[in-house]
């Protein structure tokens, strides 16, 4: 039996922030960007992965969310306390360089990591942390 990652969820509180971040600057491409009940879903994705789909969404997906559980969802999201997502990448030091020249928040430098990767870390616009690393060259 194979089981595949097939989608993953990233909290935004504005998706054209969002957007401009994944697309332009990480280079995914927008799969889909659907409405619905005053929310807003757009999926991304590497073309590299065509079958792993990353779904930009509100903080708190469900219309019929309290108005405090909406503001408690929003209030992690500020803080970066929701979801965190790591990529891989080939050169996680042209990956560093290309983010934060595009402004986004550094989190990490590239550093070589005792658990056997070079990584680094940023905020996407919305606060939620991104990781890229690459296997450390021996």
């Amino acid at each position: 039996m194979d089981i595949n990652l097939s989608q993953c969820f990233i909290a935004v509180d504005d998706h054209d922030k969002a957007l401009a971040f994944y697309r332009d600057v990480l280079g995914m491409e927008v799969r889909n960007d659907v409405g619905f009940e005053g929310m807003r879903w757009v999926t991304v994705g590497s073309p590299a992965q065509p079958d792993v789909d990353i779904v930009l969404e509100p903080p708190l997906a469900d219309p019929n969310a309290s108005a405090s559980d909406k503001e408690a969802m929003a209030e992690l999201l500020a803080k970066g306390l929701l979801r965190g997502v790591i990529f891989s990448t080939d050169d996680v030091d042209a990956t560093f360089e290309r983010v934060s020249a595009a402004g986004a928040e550094v989190l990490q430098e590239p550093v070589d990591q005792p658990y056997g990767v070079r990584d680094c870390a940023f905020r996407d616009p919305a606060g939620n942390t991104l990781r890229f690393h690459q296997p450390r060259k021996r």
